[in-house]
């Protein structure tokens, strides 16, 4: 009655996450412990009913001598017994450790993956099993809470995820160890038992030995709550992410290489789905651990909360979040160009000059039509202007003279009135004569050589058109 109610719990799971489907090629991960040997009796059971092709795959670390040796042969022996493929390896790990360092478990995990990677693709399999379970959850979430307070560490272990060119399952996770154990042991099932397990050198080890336990005399439920909050919070999360999706490009836009916030948008959204709008605009900018994005998101918050008109904070990886006014740019900073590109304008053709049309000739019937679509337009005096006339990147120090100002205006300053984020300064195109001399910040303003309204010795114009959005 037990193994029938085991059988049908896992089969429930199985059929509710839709882990298996019928012509699938499935890799059994087998220590030879009680959790994977568990998991290749039931699949055994199951093979000819859900018309599965099944493998295993064995792997010897080699940090227990002859032991863990012996533990693949009991694998391999096992297989043979039951007619199955059997791929099983032994990878020298405490050499890749002396060689590396790092963390023994770490290097363990990415050596093993590894392979059961290569058998997959050699093989073409399409999934690996694992025998991950209930309490391997509830462990999973408590060290998630020790190390950092967010829903992705806390939502624990999936029931499946992408993995090499196929996918990895976990259809034991609705079910204890305890339960597995009565499980294998009613199918007349044995296992090897893992010396290192008993030990506490390792994390989890430590919380299987004496946080749980503790949990379990309070409640021996615990690890099916684990799994049961763990599936709520990973579908719920889901959702949420979803919708944070949908909303992400009505409160960012992409600029450059960066990105630029829109403040008071996102703040209309519910905080739950601002959190998850910034995760997926950092996500975009880099990848970085989960531990960190709690922490990142509400220093972010926290700026969109500032009174100040312009603030910046730093960012891991050497971004920037800096806040202009109403909006917040992202960028990666860069040391100042030593020699910026200076680029030649055609005078009486149409110059592109990064997200600008920009003409200068003389004035004609032709470039009145031209005018109809501009930006903006201004006249001069062509004895007024030093040619030839080119556009460079702004330099430290640059000022221009503007109409009814008797200062000349640092471009820094001009910068911020306009409310141009600050990755878009260094590129923005800058018109100067050959002396020299700030012409224009082309798309913003002209100098005082420059009038919107045609004057009596005006014989030259110069029109704008934007290509795209730049601000």
């Amino acid at each position: 009655m037990a193994t029938l109610s085991f059988e049908k719990k896992v089969q429930k799971f199985i059929e509710e996450e839709q882990l298996v489907e019928a012509g699938d090629r499935l890799l059994i991960a087998c220590s030879g412990g009680v959790d994977s040997m568990g998991l290749l009796h039931f699949f055994l059971h199951f093979q000819k009913i859900w018309e599965i092709d099944l493998y295993v795959a064995h792997v010897d670390h080699m940090l227990r001598g002859e032991v863990s040796y012996e533990d693949r042969l009991f694998v391999e022996r096992f297989c043979q017994e039951k007619n199955l493929p059997i791929f099983s390896t032994s990878i020298p790990i405490p050499e890749i450790l002396k060689k590396e360092g790092g963390n023994a478990q770490a290097v363990c995990r990415r050596e093993r993956y590894a392979y059961f990677a290569e058998m997959m693709k050699q093989h073409k399999i399409n999934k690996l099993v694992t025998a991950h379970h209930a309490d391997d959850q509830l462990e999973t979430m408590l060290m998630a809470l020790t190390r950092s307070g967010s829903v992705g560490g806390f939502k624990g272990i999936s029931s499946k995820r992408t993995f090499a060119a196929g996918t990895i399952i976990r259809p034991f996770l609705t079910v204890t160890k305890e339960e597995i154990r009565k499980y294998l042991e009613g199918q007349g099932g044995t296992f090897r038992e893992d010396a290192s397990n008993l030990k506490d050198d390792y994390t989890r080890n430590r919380f299987r030995h004496h946080i749980v336990p503790l949990l379990k005399k309070e409640n021996p439920q615990v690890a099916v709550h684990a799994f049961q909050l763990s599936q709520s919070l990973q579908q719920d999360d889901e959702y949420l992410n979803e919708l944070a999706l949908s909303r992400f490009s009505f409160v960012v836009e992409k600029a450059g290489d960066g990105f630029i916030l829109h403040i008071q948008r996102l703040q209309k959204e519910p905080l739950a789905l601002q959190r998850r709008i910034i995760l997926i605009l950092l996500n975009y900018l880099y990848r970085f651990s989960d531990d960190k994005g709690f922490s990142i998101c509400s220093k972010i918050l926290e700026l969109c909360k500032s009174q100040e008109g312009n603030a910046m904070i730093h960012l891991p990886d050497q971004y920037i979040a800096n806040r202009s006014y109403d909006i917040i740019t992202f960028f990666k900073y860069r040391a100042s160009k030593a020699d910026d590109s200076i680029q030649t304008v055609e005078i009486g053709e149409w110059n592109v000059f990064n997200g600008f049309r920009l003409y200068i000739g003389k004035i004609s019937d032709e470039t009145a039509n031209f005018q109809q679509n501009a930006t903006a337009s201004y006249y001069f005096n062509s004895d007024s202007i030093a040619f030839p006339l080119k556009v460079r990147n702004r330099k430290e120090g640059d000022r221009i003279h503007l109409k009814g100002m008797h200062e000349a205006k640092r471009l820094s300053r001009l910068f911020i009135d306009e409310k141009i984020p600050l990755i878009e300064r260094d590129d923005w195109p800058i018109l100067v004569d050959s002396k020299d001399e700030i012409l224009a910040v082309v798309g913003i303003r002209a100098n005082h050589r420059f009038s919107k309204a045609k004057r009596m010795n005006d014989d030259m114009v110069m029109i704008i058109q934007k290509v795209f959005n730049n601000k």
